[in-house]
């Protein structure tokens, strides 16, 4: 029996087991399916996330390189540049383009790369009487850089320099298209954003860029790298990024901060504003305080860095860039307990803080140029002064600027311009939507301070404005009264004003608030929202502006100056190759270029010498006595002058704003023609200088001796002795 009861128990136990394992085995292979379905899920995704960066990705370079290939084309079919003599294509770089441009050809020129830059180090042709550092007075590391690389690769057989030069300026611009449209990418999470951002910068053209027609300007040079910067700082302030996708985009923002910070002088201005959009969004809690300290630390070390590569230039070093970014860091540390207390508590403490801050900047600028002895950018503030209405200035330096155009307010017409793509619409649709809900996020933060430490809290805040999304939002504003307020500013502002007005009709987060606000909130409608109306703008950009864009193509046109190509071919043939001319700055750059004669000022006029020298060269525009002009002009060594109709009766300008008027003012005397003059301005002793001399009297043909004469220009020889 016991035997028997044994063999029971074991054929039981088989049988439960038996059972169990055939109850079991539905539910795991249930399982098996569902793992298997969520893995082929994952994978499905994954593919499709994979595909969609590719297709995103070749749209961006193909746009950046059509881009680059319209300008060019734009810029050929404008001067047929590649018919045109080399001297004409010379002329074609106007004003402080063509001084640029005189470094590349300097340096191409030089028998050896250490002479080229001894000779850039040690320049005595720039400024007439004066050896100066080109490397430090001026942005001129890109010409140094193509130089180089001309020299030492092997195109010279098929690419003459000038192309070399002007290819490697529009390729910049594939660039930013490129930085721009992967901006717009990050902000909205679909590359169709990108290429409304595209396709509204070209379109815009006008408005958005003059490169096909400015090719070597300074800020050709530093936006792409500018909207890189951006598209970098766009990436890094996301949260929750991994270490190493941190340290790479640092390092992008460094190595983009520093190249825009070396190609053009205007840059600590620029980053300046974008000091003050990482310090109002620091003050509301909108981006994490650490992401700012890390921006502020890098824009301070890519301005050093380019200090000294420019020979310790002191006007970076006198900056109001690095002083602001010290004073924010040494005030959070005198202040830490900013960010807790009540909502009125925490208003009054920021109100401190901005005090705190705004004296400390001034007083550490005023300090560092005080020892430095710096004069060189306050042109730039008695401007600023002038301009914005706090009190009449008859400083020359300060009209000559207030009277160009492109230093005024943007013309309205510039609106009915990009009304007409629908861009001006859309951003100020998008512009308001997030201003809002900015507004609300402060808000939040400033009522909520004994949570707002607690990193998931402003996690939680920040969920109805990402801090990528703030910061643009922040940075589009302030770039946007510095455009309304100086029109050479809105190639800064309409660029950007494409990436954000994409941004906010491609992003989920824009119509999601929207949509609420209007009680039609659902998640299909915010799909199909963000994808139909960007794809009909495309589509009403592709039907209106394509036909417009082909005929720009097919217009052909060709460069014609003939005054300016005889007038140079004469100084190239019947001047010593060491004569000294004096004249306009436009036009001087255009000598040194084409000529590679002495100069005695030119239009690179961020230099404090430079600027008394150029008002002095400038009295041949003005009521002055032959003896006079001439003892100013043999004072920089002058040896020839050139006179130019088109300023001596300028009718350009308004009265008051011609250079003979300001030239006028500066000396006390009354302007010409009828109007009004300041009460305490006096009639001239002399008549105007470029007026008279041409009448050949015995006072100014014992000092001046005519040359050469066109109808645009006169040449004088000065004479030895007084």
């Amino acid at each position: 029996m016991h035997v028997f009861d044994i063999m029971m128990y074991i054929r039981q136990r088989k049988e439960v087991k038996t059972t169990e394992v055939s109850e079991d085995f539905p539910a795991q292979k249930e399982n098996v399916k569902l793992e298997n379905k969520l893995s082929s899920g994952c994978a499905s995704r994954r593919f499709w996330k994979i595909l969609s960066f590719t297709i995103g990705g070749t749209i961006a370079l193909c746009i950046g390189l059509l881009t680059s290939v319209y300008l060019a084309t734009l810029h050929e079919n404008d001067l047929w540049f590649s018919n045109i003599k080399e001297v004409e294509r010379e002329i074609s770089f106007r004003t402080e383009c063509g001084l640029y441009y005189s470094y590349y050809k300097q340096m191409l020129q030089a028998p050896t790369l250490m002479q080229g830059f001894r000779g850039l180090i040690y320049d005595n042709k720039t400024e007439s009487m004066r050896t100066i550092n080109l490397l430090q007075r001026m942005n001129i590391y890109q010409e140094v850089f193509l130089s180089i690389l001309y020299r030492v690769l092997p195109i010279q057989k098929y690419l003459e320099p000038v192309y070399f030069y002007i290819y490697t300026l529009f390729g910049l611009q594939a660039i930013y298209v490129t930085a721009l449209y992967i901006t717009s990418w990050l902000l909205s999470g679909t590359w169709l954003s990108g290429m409304l951002a595209a396709f509204w910068y070209v379109t815009n053209r006008i408005d958005t860029t003059r490169v096909e027609f400015t090719i070597p300007l300074r800020e050709n040079w530093a936006l792409p790298f500018f909207a890189i910067q951006i598209a970098a700082i766009t990436y890094f302030l996301r949260p929750n990024l991994h270490s190493l996708s941190e340290r790479l985009t640092l390092l992008a923002i460094f190595i983009s901060t520093f190249l825009f910070s070396l190609t053009w002088q205007f840059n600590q201005f620029m980053m300046l504003m974008q000091a003050v959009v990482l310090f109002i969004l620091d003050s509301l809690d909108m981006l994490p305080a650490v992401k700012a300290t890390w921006l502020y630390g890098i824009q301070i070390t890519g301005l050093l860095l380019v200090c000294v590569l420019q020979f310790f230039n002191s006007m970076i070093l006198g900056s109001l860039l690095i002083s602001f970014n010290l004073s924010v860091l040494i005030a959070r540390k005198l202040q830490k307990n900013l960010k807790t207390g009540s909502f009125f508590n925490r208003i009054g403490k920021l109100l401190l803080h901005l005090f705190v801050v705004f004296c400390l900047t001034l007083l550490l600028n005023s300090i560092i140029k005080k020892i430095l002895n710096l004069k060189s950018d306050e042109h730039i503030f008695k401007f600023l002064k002038a301009k914005f209405g706090f009190g009449a200035t008859r400083d020359f330096d300060a009209n000559l600027y207030l009277c160009e155009e492109a230093f005024g307010l943007l013309p309205f017409n510039t609106f009915e311009r990009l009304s007409d793509t629908l861009l001006f619409y859309a951003y100020i649709f998008v512009l308001s939507i997030t201003v809002i809900a900015a507004l609300v996020v402060a808000f939040q933060n400033l009522s909520d301070a004994a949570n707002q430490q607690s990193l998931g809290k402003m996690g939680k805040c920040a969920v109805d404005l990402k801090p990528e999304t703030a910061y643009n939002l922040i940075h589009t504003i302030l770039f946007g009264f510095l455009a309304l307020s100086t029109m050479r500013m809105k190639y800064l502002w309409t660029s950007h004003m494409c990436v954000f007005a994409s941004f906010g009709l491609c992003s989920p987060e824009i119509w999601e608030l929207l949509l609420k606000l209007v009680h039609l909130y659902n998640p299909k409608r915010i799909c199909i929202m963000r994808y139909s109306v960007p794809i009909l703008i495309l589509l009403y950009l592709c039907y209106k502006f394509w036909p417009g864009m082909m005929d720009e193509l097919s217009e052909l046109r060709e460069f014609y100056d003939p005054d300016t190509v005889e007038l140079m071919n004469w100084i190239n043939s019947h001047t010593p190759r060491k004569a000294v001319f004096a004249g306009s700055m436009q036009l001087l750059a255009g000598v040194k270029l084409c000529t590679g004669r002495t100069l005695t000022n030119h239009p690179h006029y961020e230099d404090n010498s430079l600027r008394e020298r150029t008002k002095a060269v400038y009295q041949i525009y003005a009521k002055r006595s032959p003896e006079d002009v001439h003892a100013l002009l043999r004072s920089f060594g002058t040896d020839y002058i050139i006179l130019e109709d088109s300023i001596c009766y300028e009718r350009r300008h308004h009265r008051g704003c011609r250079l003979r008027d300001l030239l006028d003012v500066a000396n006390g005397h009354m302007m010409d023609g009828p109007g009004e003059n300041d009460p305490d301005l006096k009639p001239a002793d002399h008549p105007r200088f470029c007026e008279e001399i041409k009448r050949n009297l015995p006072p100014y043909v014992a000092h001046f001796t005519r040359v050469f004469q066109n109808k645009a220009f006169h040449v004088y020889k000065l004479t030895r002795s007084k």
